[in-house]
């Protein structure tokens, strides 16, 4: 029988969370996306604590003009934003299943130019 999208999609989570995990001092950037929102964490998985979280549902984005991917690009410069402030600059990506492009892969590139290294 055929999987559907979410048990594929958390086939491939599980297989990247084998490998990717978070630490204090490079905590792992976690991506959610929804039909209508994104969401990013930056999580230390040794202590089980996120550390930040920013999404299009934060009031910076209140009544925020543009398409989802413009959305998402403002998302990764804030969470690099507050992150930079926090002293973090270096972080594991965790893409949580999902393909490497459109909102992700926009996101991950702002985050990336906001000061963020991985």
């Amino acid at each position: 029988m055929a999987l559907t999208k979410q048990e594929r999609r958390y086939r491939i989570k599980k297989r990247i969370r084998k490998v990717v995990s978070g630490t204090a001092l490079r905590p792992r950037l976690n991506v959610f996306r929804s039909n209508k929102q994104i969401y990013a964490q930056l999580i230390d998985d040794l202590s089980g604590v996120t550390l930040m979280a920013v999404s299009s549902l934060n009031k910076d984005f209140e009544g925020a003009e543009g398409t989802k991917i413009e959305i998402a690009e403002k998302v990764g410069k804030a969470i690099a934003a507050k992150a930079v402030a926090a002293g973090i600059t270096a972080v594991v990506f965790d893409r949580n299943g999902y393909l490497y492009h459109g909102r992700v892969k926009q996101l991950a590139d702002a985050a990336r130019e906001g000061g963020l290294k991985f």
